[in-house]
């Protein structure tokens, strides 16, 4: 025959666990949130440096416009959803002339986070890239 023992200081402890958890859980639910947040971040942070290379890649060829090298960044960042980017190409008028693209995207963290824009009103995440054109000099 099995009894089922417990000891006298067991049933003084009968909530320990609920008091346990009621302290321990939003530690580690903010902790989960936390993360995700931040990979969240960290992919917009890597799209965004994607975007400006693919775009000035695309702008370096001859025949290429600004408009066709912003577009092609704008599509990039749909794919994660970034809100509010703005992409800045230098020069704006592509030429025969031109020896250089650069390409700038930022976007603000304040329209694409969860929990960030509480602490992050003004902060952007920025990414640029300058690549010389494959235009012949005639």
């Amino acid at each position: 025959m099995i009894r089922n023992r417990r000891r006298p200081s067991d049933r003084y402890r009968t909530g320990a666990t609920a008091v346990e958890f009621a302290i321990v859980a939003p530690i580690f639910f903010i902790m989960v949130i936390s993360s995700l947040e931040f990979g969240r971040m960290n992919i917009i942070r890597h799209t965004a440096d994607q975007a400006a290379y693919e775009a000035a890649r695309h702008a370096m060829v001859p025949g290429a416009t600004a408009a066709e090298a912003r577009s092609r960044a704008q599509r990039m960042l749909r794919v994660v959803g970034t809100r509010g980017a703005s992409i800045t190409i230098t020069p704006a008028v592509i030429d025969a002339d031109t020896e250089e693209i650069s390409v700038a995207v930022d976007i603000p963290l304040n329209q694409n986070g969860w929990i960030t824009p509480r602490f992050s009103k003004d902060a952007t995440i920025h990414a640029e890239s300058s690549l010389k054109t494959e235009r012949a000099a005639e």
